[in-house]
């Protein structure tokens, strides 16, 4: 997967930049008493620092949040967060999410802007549901061999 572009074949399943959501954003210089009233109107308790590109840049979350309201976001964030491609399947996200005891991760383009934030329950929810379908199919398959079979074993009798 290219820039957003669709893909084909095998790579056409689902990645995680289709479970990533929207979340709040803020910049370096904003204050974090601003960013918290943002934020409480919105009913967040967190944000991702980026820059006017977009790209990623820091986190902020809910204990960053609650000291000094005049100090800058710059001076409180996460810098540097661990963030993911796109294209990674659900399953080797999850199997990560579960490996790191991480509940949420950033999903960001191989330039770092901001694609959205990954939930591990939409993980979980998203592996769970494939698990299923390919049980299905397989079920389906198996009985679909099983009445060939025995229709060829009626035809020769």
């Amino acid at each position: 997967m290219a820039n957003g572009l669709p893909v084909e074949g095998k790579a056409a399943g689902q990645r995680i930049g289709d479970l990533a959501r929207l979340a709040p954003t803020c910049r370096l210089i904003a204050s974090v008493g601003k960013v918290c009233a943002q934020l409480a109107r919105a009913g967040k308790d967190a944000c991702i620092v980026v820059d006017n590109t977009g790209v990623v840049l820091g986190r902020l979350d809910a204990e960053a949040l609650s000291g000094d309201p005049e100090q800058t976001v710059e001076g409180v964030m996460e810098p540097g967060p661990s963030t993911f491609r796109p294209h990674v399947p659900p399953l080797e996200m999850l199997e990560y999410m579960q490996r790191h005891e991480v509940n949420d991760a950033l999903v960001t383009t191989s330039d770092g802007r901001f694609v959205g934030l990954l939930r591990r329950e939409d993980v979980e929810e998203t592996v769970h549901r494939s698990k299923r379908e390919e049980a299905g199919a397989r079920a389906v398959a198996a009985q679909a061999i099983t009445t060939e079979v025995n229709d060829e074993h009626r035809q020769r009798f």
